[in-house]
């Protein structure tokens, strides 16, 4: 292909933010991040925020309508795309000129490329972080590369209408040159008066910030957009801190790092740089238990964490070996334990329905919420969901037990559904003894927190005409009701 003449007019971008139909919305960092990169390259950015205003399909067209967009962007993950995300795409396919680009990125698209721009049809898709991928989709835009020169994309050829996949892009490790997101192109107040945390007091406003991106490990039940990790230096996290307590009043930070503690060196900066240049503010982060020892909890409890998101997975060895956790349950034991030690609320993750669990593992799984839990959230167990992209959705096209994205799409209705069976137990059985154990999870938490037994009883029922007859009313336990507050936090001191 040769490049054409190139084109010098200023170019508008729309990005969507897709309705997540639910009253906290946090902050869209990708779309904040990919606002930033359109903006360093002079393109005129608008922001369509139909989370926090749950704009419908006809505001979404008619805003399109309104002007004349030479790229509509989205991102998306991957449980939302029936039930939110493929309406949303249709309607900005339906509406957008035909010089237009539609281009799609994010977690659900980079995992099954090819399913997607299908069912969309989406003309580009960025695979993988497009930090700097959207900066070439802007040259080629304008005609000063062809687009079969960028690297991580599939589009759909405009004269033969062939999909093509070009070469994976490299990973960008020079984080500290992505400039901060785009915060003044959305309506910040309404993502940072909205979030309610473990750990927040009264008045605390709270804000997403991402410290890394990647992970060190690939556990099976996880789907990553790039391997390895990646981090950007203290000063320059530092810094966002600042700018966004001075310009916003952001005082309690929500790391959205995939794994924000795995450097025991790193980790002490970090802490350090927060007390000492944002003494009082609150935060909270994700946490591996292999690298999580005493040093680490006391200056991460000194520095003003208030709430640990820790991985644990399964009390069961087998189990976590199966789903090369590289972890072991005595690791498991040693960070919970540290973590009630030094007051640090802690959301203690567990999922069940691996290959290798049994009856056996979900009470023993049970028994260690009920073991360590501080309360801070209602905590239940969910069955394992074998997202496209994890090596245990390969696992399931394997065993025969997935045909493909659109059979998961087909089956996937509720992540507290049971849609592939990974275990030796009968659905029937899985169903009664799950709600047996979330029964007695639920009336534990709220027995050692409000006493509501009301809201209790309500959430049981809810969660029990879910697993009988497919009412899906129930969306988890952290949800909000209209009547009843369903999320209940305990300030941790």
């Amino acid at each position: 292909m040769v490049k054409g003449k190139s084109n010098t007019k200023t170019l508008k971008s729309l990005i969507v933010v897709h309705d997540n139909h639910q009253k906290g919305n946090v902050f869209p960092l990708g779309a904040g991040y990919i606002a930033s990169m359109l903006k360093t390259k002079n393109v005129d950015v608008d922001i369509f925020c139909m989370d926090v205003f749950h704009y419908t399909s006809t505001n979404l067209r008619e805003k399109i309508n309104s002007s004349c967009y030479d790229i509509v962007l989205m991102g998306f993950m991957v449980p939302r795309f029936k039930k939110t995300v493929r309406e949303v795409c249709r309607v900005i396919k339906d509406s957008i000129d035909k010089n237009c680009w539609f281009v799609l990125g994010g977690y659900g698209p980079s995992a099954i490329p090819e399913y997607i721009i299908e069912e969309t049809g989406a003309d580009i898709i960025c695979i993988g972080e497009a930090d700097l991928t959207i900066i070439d989709l802007v040259k080629c835009k304008k005609k000063e590369i062809t687009i079969d020169t960028i690297s991580g994309i599939i589009y759909r050829d405009p004269s033969s209408n062939k999909i093509i996949s070009n070469k994976r892009r490299e990973k960008n490790k020079k984080l500290d040159e992505i400039p901060f997101p785009l915060w003044e192109a959305f309506p910040m107040q309404l993502y940072i008066d909205n979030l309610k945390f473990a750990g927040m007091k009264d008045g605390d406003k709270a804000f997403p910030i991402i410290s890394s991106r990647g992970c060190t490990d690939r556990c099976s039940f996880c789907f990553r957009l790039e391997s390895g990790i990646r981090a950007r230096s203290v000063d320059n996290v530092i810094k966002e801190m600042k700018e966004l307590n001075e310009k916003y009043g952001v005082n309690y930070y929500f790391f959205c790092d995939e794994l924000a503690v795995f450097s025991k060196k790193r980790i002490l900066q970090l802490t350090k740089g927060i007390e000492e240049e944002l003494p009082g503010v609150h935060y909270r982060m994700d946490c591996r238990v292999t690298v999580f020892d005493d040093d680490i909890a006391k200056a991460l409890k000194k520095s003003g964490c208030v709430f640990l998101n820790i991985g644990f997975e399964s009390s069961s060895q087998k189990v976590l070996d199966m789903m090369c956790k590289r972890a072991t349950v005595e690791q498991n034991i040693a960070a919970a334990e540290l973590a009630n030690k030094y007051g640090i609320g802690m959301g203690i993750n567990i999922i069940w329905g691996m290959p290798g669990d049994c009856e056996e593992s979900l009470r023993g799984n049970a028994e260690f919420i009920k073991k360590y839990n501080q309360y801070d959230q209602i905590r239940t167990i969910r069955p394992v969901t074998p997202y496209p992209g994890s090596p245990l959705y390969y696992l399931a096209l394997e065993k025969n037990f997935l045909s493909g994205p659109q059979d998961f799409f087909n089956r996937f209705k509720n992540s507290d559904r049971i849609m592939v069976n990974f275990t030796e137990m009968s659905i029937g059985s899985i169903y009664k003894i799950l709600l047996e154990v979330n029964t007695d999870l639920i009336y534990d938490h709220f027995k050692n927190t409000t006493n509501n037994m009301n809201a209790a009883k309500k959430m049981v029922e809810d969660l029990a005409n879910l697993y009988k007859n497919e009412d899906y009313i129930y969306t988890g336990p952290r949800q909000l009701d209209n009547n009843i507050n369903l999320r209940v936090l305990t300030n941790v001191d």
